[in-house]
């Protein structure tokens, strides 16, 4: 079986959330897991049990997930939502204090079950994996079909991440731990792999011959309230460019896997990543990246007036909310093919996107024409766009225009399209490790983020400022304009 396709069922397991009342499982795990059990994914057996301070009853955090996940998801069968419900348990655990009631609870819970898969999803800030690792193996809870699900950030910087894999390491092997991206679990990324790899057109022309540049871009209209806190110690590269933007890079530039099985597709991004052009000198560093951070605009507040619960103080005013790269591959088929990365909050649209901009053709015998692009459109609606050349109607002279042929997945496909968080937890429950990070593909995506960082903190200059509600500073568009090029918004008609 394609490990891009996972089966339809996984064996019973019980899911343990540590911080599940939190903003991320109501929001996220616990919709996600209704649809895998709605779609049958989930065994008849298979228990949720949330872990979280609440002092919630079983019944409480049942009344919980009813009152607040149940308007977010389509319930036609009351029956089945109520079999949901069923599935459900919380513990509560007073982390950092000497009462041991709530790992004897979770002990009690889990006992007389060790030969179901126990999976323990930490929905927790990185400072916490190492010690809950450590309590969960003190409690004698991890068993040889124990997994463990690490949420990004994995640190700080390569240092820190390494610290926190070590840490994890002693007690989980490498086998057992999935390090999750959302933006793996997305259906235009995983189309990504498929369009390159199952038709023949593409791949032959996938190269420095015919490729000018791409751009990755993930934007979003929201800034930073009640998460400046969050945002003050990690900024744009830290929060979008380690992670969600190098993985998106990788799919693209990967070299065709030898097998589609489980190390093969994670071996070739690892090679990406090692192949990136290091940006270690200062002077690399202002000429190949930028940094802004957005200012009060109409009612838009600046990122230092929003909301948080500690005002800002000097190093806030040195936090990145908008960052783009110009990023290079050195390797024979993307050699002299910059990548563009960018990332940004308070800008006027929410889009996520893959621009694979090719080269004009060789000799045009048609005037007005203009290069074919190909754009992956990972949000607010996935699909697919192929912009080619096609000759309006009408006699007299030949007159071109660009016309996008549209793969739209929610109109083409009669199937709901999962969310990413769905895909990626059928996945953890299934054993299947393709869409999640490897340590030795976390760390070498630090390893080239830390020259960047570090370039950034020595210097005296502060991120440059734009209006909210922008396309960012003017730093990033002269960062394609010194090429000739410009970002994909820019030339649309």
């Amino acid at each position: 079986m394609s490990p891009l396709s996972p089966p339809s069922t996984a064996h019973t397991a019980d899911l343990v959330v540590f911080g599940g009342t939190g903003d991320l499982s109501m929001r996220k795990l616990i919709p996600a897991l209704y649809h895998a059990d709605r779609d049958g994914r989930l065994s008849p057996e298979t228990r949720v049990i949330a872990m979280s301070r609440g002092g919630l009853t079983d019944a409480d955090f049942r009344g919980k997930v009813d009152a607040e996940v149940r308007a977010q998801v389509p319930v036609d069968d009351p029956a089945m939502w109520q079999r949901f419900l069923g599935r459900l348990h919380h513990v509560s655990l007073d982390v950092g204090s000497d009462d041991r009631s709530g790992w004897s609870a979770l002990t009690k819970l889990l006992g007389g079950h060790e030969q179901r898969d126990r999976i323990f999803y930490l929905a927790s800030p990185p400072m916490t994996f190492g010690p809950f690792c450590a309590e969960l193996h003190e409690a004698g809870l991890i068993t040889p079909q124990s997994r463990v699900v690490l949420e990004k950030p994995l640190g700080r910087d390569l240092a820190s991440s390494q610290g926190i894999n070590a840490q994890v390491g002693l007690y989980f092997d490498e086998h057992q731990i999935f390090r999750i991206d959302h933006y793996l679990g997305k259906e235009t990324v995983q189309n990504l792999l498929v369009l390159r790899f199952a038709n023949a057109f593409l791949e032959p022309i996938w190269n420095s011959l015919w490729i000018d540049h791409v751009q990755i871009t993930a934007a979003e209209t929201v800034g930073t309230p009640g998460r400046r806190g969050y945002y003050d110690h990690a900024g744009a590269l830290r929060d979008m460019v380690q992670n969600h933007l190098l993985q998106l890079l990788t799919l693209v530039a990967m070299e065709p896997p030898a097998r589609n099985d489980r190390e093969s597709i994670r071996d070739e991004k690892v090679k990406v990543l090692q192949s990136l052009r290091p940006i270690v000198e200062a002077s690399e560093v202002d000429r190949f990246t930028v940094r802004g951070q957005y200012t009060a605009s109409g009612d838009m507040p600046s990122y230092l007036d929003e909301p948080a619960s500690t005002p800002p103080n000097e190093a806030s005013k040195r936090v990145e909310t908008f960052t783009a790269i110009r990023a290079e591959i050195k390797n024979w088929r993307w050699a002299g093919v910059p990548f563009y990365l960018r990332t940004g909050k308070r800008l006027p649209y929410r889009r996520s996107e893959i621009v694979v901009q090719f080269k004009d053709v060789p000799h045009s015998i048609f005037p007005g024409g203009t290069p074919n692009r190909l754009v992956l459109r990972l949000q607010p609606e996935e699909g697919i766009e192929l912009h080619i050349m096609a000759k309006e109607p009408g006699a007299g002279e030949v007159t071109l225009k660009p016309v996008p042929l549209r793969l739209s997945f929610g109109e083409t496909f009669t199937t709901r399209v999962p969310e990413a968080y769905e895909r990626l937890l059928t996945d953890v429950l299934a054993g299947n490790p393709t869409l999640f990070m490897r340590r030795d593909e976390v760390e070498a995506a630090w390893r080239w983020i830390d020259p960047i960082l570090a370039a950034w903190e020595a210097s005296a200059e502060l991120p440059e400022p734009y209006p909210a509600g922008t396309t960012g500073p003017a730093g990033a568009h002269e960062l394609v304009g010194r090429s000739g090029r410009t970002w994909h918004e820019e030339d649309q008609p």
